[in-house]
């Protein structure tokens, strides 16, 4: 079988580190892919926002099955124009991505379907946003409604910040994803994701994880695209995921058929948890990035097969074979992050690494120059370990982490510190 993935972070690396172990996959290419993904695949330099393009690309290399690894060519119709010439895809059509597109069009369908979530409203006007605040108070979460690469939230704890983030977001600060934004009652609890696979007709859980989106130890600073992760998630207990099941996911899939927009690909739930039972944070319709390299690690080369068969309609015939294992990934990011940080500083220490079924240093943000590996943007590498207790996937994560020679990079040193924080020490890299 030949694959092209789209995509070129750690979480589409983590995606062709999984596939590439299946016997199935015969040619794998990904584009652009970036310096850790050019040892495993061939990569390619096409705009996968342009459908045409990527379309063309496909048929020119007799690709069998397209993988859509980010949230931006879903929301440019490229799954569509995929489908339409006949290809295998996985990843939702663009009307069924305005799951994650749109903030007030996931609310619109919870609203319609009864999907327990948090109340909100929609605002283009500062000043009768601010109103809003002023008469509900805070703390109160600001959101853009459109894809702002997961930086685009703010939890406000008093009304200064609420009103702050109205003017910044509605101001411009996120461009086209600001001009409208969603102000939501802020929910207490504990936060975790959930994934399932769908075709359109059947709904597969396939894993569960817990994201660090805060940029400092013991959460705090400002939000990132995620900092670590770890899987699974003890939060989410067999009987919260079958009320997820029951009351969040299959309603929504449900009321998205009703609308003639079925999703086919991985819903990814973001939930908060309170006294037993689970709300709706958001929707993403792709895996999220960390928590695809904990998911991979776990899922291996089934990945393929599960992803295969959301793209055919055939995921009533297959399961997940999870394995009595646990994973961790430990971001290592640019200091700056997530201002302003300094491209093209050199990586050093990568090439004596160990690549094994229990750790492997995933790339997120890395350019090869002549020989040199450098960093490309905010989040760089994400060092993964597995293991048989979240412990030892700890120790294999940090252990990569702590081997690499990069002045210019930090990364958290308390991932996973709700199970593990009686054993980490605060502290900068």
């Amino acid at each position: 079988m030949n694959i092209l993935i789209l995509g070129g972070g750690g979480r589409e690396h983590a995606l062709a580190w999984a596939i590439r172990q299946n016997p199935k996959c015969d040619r794998l290419i990904v584009a652009p892919g970036n310096a850790g993904i050019a040892g495993i695949a061939r990569c390619a330099s096409i705009d996968i926002c342009s459908p045409g393009d990527v379309t063309e690309f496909a048929e020119a290399n007799a690709v069998d099955l397209v993988v859509i690894g980010p949230e931006a060519p879903l929301a440019a119709g490229v799954s569509d124009a995929l489908r339409e010439a006949g290809f295998a895809v996985f990843g939702p059509s663009r009307a069924a991505a305005m799951l994650e597109a749109s903030k007030s069009f996931t609310k619109e369908v919870c609203d319609a379907c009864g999907a327990p979530t948090a109340a909100w409203a929609r605002f283009t006007e500062a000043e009768s946003a601010r109103a809003h605040v002023a008469a509900h108070g805070a703390p109160i979460v600001v959101k853009a409604d459109g894809l702002a690469a997961g930086k685009g939230v703010t939890v406000a704890m008093t009304e200064a910040e609420a009103v702050a983030a109205i003017d910044d977001t509605l101001g411009g600060s996120f461009g086209a994803a600001g001009a409208s934004i969603v102000l939501e009652e802020f929910m207490a609890g504990e936060e975790a994701s959930f994934f399932v696979l769908c075709d359109g007709e059947t709904a597969l859980p396939i894993g569960t994880a817990q994201d660090h989106k805060r940029v400092g130890e013991g959460d705090s600073g400002p939000n990132t695209g995620g900092m670590g992760a770890y899987s699974p998630a003890p939060v989410l207990t067999p009987a919260i995921e079958r009320q997820v099941m029951a009351e969040i996911i299959r309603p929504t899939l449900a009321e998205m058929s009703r609308r003639s927009t079925p999703f086919q690909g991985v819903l990814y739930a973001g939930l908060m948890i309170a006294d037993g039972r689970a709300r709706l944070v958001e929707y993403n319709t792709r895996f999220g990035d960390p928590e695809a390299q904990v998911l991979m690690m776990r899922l291996g080369a089934q990945a393929l097969d599960l992803i295969h068969a959301s793209a055919e309609g055939r995921l009533a015939e297959v399961a997940v074979q999870w394995a009595d294992d646990h994973a961790l990934t430990v971001v290592l990011a640019a200091r700056g992050y997530p201002g302003a940080v300094e491209k093209g500083t050199e990586i050093r220490g990568l090439d004596g690494l160990p690549e094994t079924s229990s750790e492997v240093m995933f790339h997120a943000g890395t350019v090869e120059d002549g020989g040199r590996i450098l960093a490309g943007g905010g989040r760089v590498l994400a060092a993964t370990g597995r293991g048989a207790t979240l412990a030892e996937a700890g120790r294999r994560a940090y252990a990569l982490a702590e081997a690499v020679d990069w002045p210019e990079g930090f990364f958290r040193r308390d991932i996973g510190w709700r199970q593990l924080a009686p054993h980490r020490t605060k502290g900068e890299t």
